[in-house]
């Protein structure tokens, strides 16, 4: 359990840092001046010691929603295996119910943001509502491509399959690869689908739901978004690039550290190849969106195609 508790407090606390690498990133490769690595933590202490500004109109649903929403990608950190696969929560690690979490998280945000009943908080709700029920059908896809190859919807036993064999390129795994990639950019509110810096109205998805958010709520839900970051993150780690995670029955407190570093390293990379993307994209209009997730799904349902008719 110390182990267990240990991950998820690594996990809350890389969050903000990988959010602000990111940042670091995209302003280094368009030759702005960089932030500092630790903006978010400090915009997030601002924030939670500012007063509450809240609508008069606001339902429970409202208040409790920056708790749920915490709290679900907390629970979502708790069950990938990011450092080590042995540890109490690994047998309740499916990937189904991984999306499951994602997808309570979204509508409860929805619903929120619709609340209040202004313009921008349901315009903010629809077009997050059309991004996720476009976004899940080419997860699954992706998911089901990998554990065709492992036997096993849990991400641990995936992990200590794909960690016995030698590094290799797989025709399937780089299809799903790309397709991952891109509904990670999706879904998490990221360049071509959403800028997640951006304030003018009418483009914005996820920062419309926001504003009526203050202080400590907002603060939770910002935090809450940076963990959905960390947890795709994570995620694609599992499933294309599990080396270095502590498997089963691998030396206890050595094999954590490496494991550590070796998740900071993968962060770290992934971090500035995700700020190069979106460096050199456009903003895609909201009207192009399916068709952007439609080509994952298609990338997706190629690679399923390309193992079953391939065997690799």
């Amino acid at each position: 359990m110390v182990r267990q508790f240990g991950e998820v407090l690594l996990a809350i606390a890389l969050a903000p840092l990988f959010v602000g690498w990111i940042a670091q990133c995209r302003a280094w490769l368009q030759s702005r001046t960089a932030p500092p690595l630790i903006q978010p933590y400090r915009m997030l202490r601002k924030l939670f010691h500012k007063d509450v500004a809240m609508a008069a109109d606001a339902t429970l649903l409202f208040r409790t929603t920056p708790y749920v929403l915490f709290g679900s990608m907390v629970l979502a950190a708790a069950i990938i295996p990011s450092i080590a696969t042995d540890l109490p929560f690994a047998r309740v690690a499916d990937a189904i119910a991984l999306i499951g979490i994602f997808a309570t998280a979204r509508v409860f945000q929805s619903l929120a943001a619709m609340d209040i009943g202004t313009a921008f908080g349901t315009m903010g709700a629809r077009r997050e509502m059309m991004v996720g029920f476009l976004a899940e059908p080419a997860l699954l896809m992706v998911l089901f491509n990998a554990f065709l190859l492992s036997g096993s919807t849990a991400l641990p036993s995936l992990v200590e399959a794909y960690s016995a064999e030698p590094i290799s390129l797989n025709p399937s795994l780089t299809f799903a690869g790309v397709a991952f990639v891109m509904v990670l950019l999706a879904e998490n509110a990221r360049i071509p689908i959403d800028n997640p810096a951006t304030h003018l109205e009418l483009t914005m998805i996820h920062e419309a739901m926001l504003l009526e958010y203050s202080a400590r709520h907002l603060a939770l839900i910002e935090w809450a978004s940076s963990l959905k970051l960390f947890n795709y993150a994570c995620i694609g780690f599992a499933l294309f690039l599990p080396w270095g995670i502590a498997t089963h029955g691998a030396d206890g407190g050595l094999a954590l550290l490496l494991a550590a570093a070796a998740l900071i390293a993968k962060l770290i990379v992934f971090g500035a190849a995700l700020a190069l993307i979106e460096s050199l994209s456009a903003k895609l209009r909201i009207f192009r969106a399916p068709e952007y997730l439609a080509t994952a799904f298609l990338l997706a349902v190629l690679g399923l195609l390309v193992h079953l008719l391939l065997g690799s």
